[in-house]
């Protein structure tokens, strides 16, 4: 299945729910409302999703000389891998962890926290790199971006339901208004079901990029550990401020393991990932 046609399937999904979200929220006119965002939002997505995310957090550009181990490591996968070289931005993050973004490999870019530098090593680094590079490479980084958009736009909406409903707030159509109900269910729908859609696009795509990744880095060894301490540290002191809508565009989930979100994580099982990075290695 190609990007392009998953890419355009994640849209009409995401569409779908604003539109429906936006009918339970205030009726007919409620709907046109939510459709004309969700264009704009895919219009705006598509442009500009990997400057969003990369606000975001902070993320600031960094060059070659205030980061040369980092460039270097990038510039040796990327010719590796048959790539242009991406963008490379730092995030003020004490917690390490790693993300790609952009909508195919001309224009990416490769964001990493404080943290990472500072916890792996040289090896470990590499394979936290050539994952992400896979991404690019494999071209599935705007999908990843344009999902956490949207499902941040979905959230945003069910919070306004919630609001609504406790208020007492009713959409109005033509013949009859949507029930305070209709308003609860769609608040607690309408996140679980965007997260869902990321979780379909997202665990098939770590696993990918991890094989791909090995393969760049030429060892399955570096991403193994970079792995098992990304995941814990993550787990013990999560990234500040960081959204569930993006959790999936980071090599490791950015949340805390204790979060009831860790139920419907965007990641797959570590022990599972690891497992078959080893059979590869073999």
């Amino acid at each position: 299945m190609s990007s392009v046609f998953k890419t355009g399937f994640l849209l009409a999904v995401l569409t779908a729910m604003l539109v429906l979200f936006g009918g339970a929220l205030g009726g007919q006119q409620g709907m046109l409302v939510a459709f004309v965002l969700a264009a704009a939002m895919n219009v705006a997505s598509y442009w500009f999703s990997d400057r969003i995310v990369l606000r975001m957090y902070g993320a600031q550009p960094v060059d070659e000389a205030q980061a040369p181990g980092l460039h270097a490591s990038l510039r040796r996968l990327t010719t590796r891998a048959g790539i242009p070289m991406p963008r490379v931005y730092l995030i003020a993050s004490d917690t390490p962890n790693a993300f790609a973004t952009g909508r195919d490999p001309h224009h990416a870019a490769v964001a990493v926290t404080a943290g990472i530098l500072r916890v792996l090593d040289d090896q470990e680094l590499e394979g936290v790199l050539a994952h992400e590079l896979a991404h690019v490479r494999n071209r599935d980084v705007l999908i990843a971006t344009v999902a956490a958009t949207l499902a941040g736009a979905i959230t945003y909406l069910a919070q306004m339901a919630q609001w609504a409903a406790i208020f007492g707030g009713r959409g109005r159509d033509d013949e009859e208004g949507s029930s305070p109900v209709a308003l609860i269910f769609m608040a607690v729908l309408a996140p679980i079901a965007a997260l869902l859609v990321q979780m379909a696009v997202s665990r098939a795509r770590e696993f990918q990029a991890d094989a791909t990744g090995a393969r760049l880095a030429g060892h399955a060894q570096g991403l193994i550990g970079a792995l098992q301490k990304l995941e814990r540290a993550n787990a013990a002191v999560p990234i500040a401020g960081a959204n569930p809508a993006t959790a999936h565009l980071f090599i490791v989930n950015p949340l805390s393991g204790r979060a009831l979100l860790r139920l419907f994580s965007t990641h797959p099982p570590l022990e599972e990932r690891i497992a078959r990075l080893r059979g590869l290695r073999g």
